[in-house]
C-alpha cells in the first residue's frame, strides 16, 4: 500500500488533549455577530504565528466556475469586510461582473473558523486613497508596476518595471492608480464554526434580515 501524506484523524488521546476554550456556551447567547467576529479575531492576533487577518475570498468567473485565493482583510464594522486590490486583476474583474462573494477565515491555532457571504460594493474613492496611503512606499510602487494576473515573461521583467516605476516617483509621493481599489462585502449571512471532540462541533449562524440579525445553531 502506498503511504499516504495525510494526517490521520484525531485519535480519542488527540481529542483529550486539546483546551477547553471551545467549550462556553455563552457564544450562542450572542446577538451581534460583528462584535462576536472582532473578539474572535482579537484572540486570533494574540495566537496566529502570522496574518490573522487572511482570508479565502471566494468569486465566480464569466463561466460559472467559482474561483477562491487567500486576501487580507484591512477593515470591519456594521458596514462589512472591506479589502484592497487590482480591480483590473481576475479577482476585480470577477467582482465587476457579479457583485457577490464569500469569505472563509480558518484559525488552525484556535480551531475556530468563520464563513461569510454576501453582495460586494466598491469602496470610496477616499477609503481607497487613505489605505493606499498607509502601505509602504515598495508595496505603493509595486501596484503601479504590476499588471496583475496577466502573464509575465521573466521575474527581470517584474524588477525592472518597478525599477521604472520608482525612478519616476523619485522625490514625489507615490498617488493610488485608478486600476487599485478596494471592496466592501455586506454579509447577508456569517456563520461562526469551532472544533469540538469527536467532529461533534459548534456552528452558529446569523442570517440578515434588513438591520436585524436572526441566530440560528446548526447541527455539526
Amino acid at each position: 500500500m502506498t503511504q499516504t501524506v495525510v494526517p490521520p484523524s484525531p485519535s480519542a488521546q488527540d481529542y483529550a488533549a486539546q483546551l477547553a476554550a471551545n467549550a462556553d456556551e455563552a457564544v450562542f447567547e450572542r446577538g451581534d455577530p460583528f462584535a462576536l467576529f472582532v473578539d474572535w479575531l482579537e484572540a486570533a492576533k494574540a495566537s496566529e504565528l502570522n496574518d490573522p487577518n487572511a482570508m479565502t475570498l471566494a468569486t465566480v468567473d464569466a463561466d460559472g466556475l467559482p474561483d477562491a485565493r487567500i486576501v487580507l482583510l484591512k477593515d470591519v464594522d456594521a458596514r462589512g469586510f472591506t479589502f484592497f486590490s487590482n480591480q483590473e486583476s481576475a479577482k476585480g474583474e470577477q467582482l465587476w461582473a457579479q457583485p457577490a462573494a464569500a469569505l472563509v477565515f480558518h484559525w488552525k491555532s484556535l480551531r475556530r473558523q468563520v464563513r461569510v457571504r454576501g453582495s460586494v460594493e466598491q469602496v470610496s474613492a477616499g477609503e481607497a486613497d487613505a489605505y493606499f496611503a498607509s502601505r509602504a512606499r515598495e508595496s505603493r510602487i509595486g501596484a503601479w508596476a504590476s499588471d496583475q494576473s496577466r502573464p509575465l515573461d521573466s521575474r527581470a521583467l517584474l524588477e525592472r518595471r518597478v525599477a521604472e516605476k520608482a525612478a519616476s516617483f523619485e522625490g514625489q509621493a507615490v498617488s493610488r492608480p485608478d486600476h487599485w481599489t478596494g471592496w466592501r462585502l455586506a454579509p447577508l449571512q456569517i456563520e461562526f464554526w469551532r472544533d469540538r471532540a469527536f467532529r461533534l462541533h459548534d456552528r452558529l449562524r446569523f442570517d440578515r434580515d434588513d438591520d436585524d440579525w436572526t441566530r440560528t445553531r446548526l447541527w455539526p
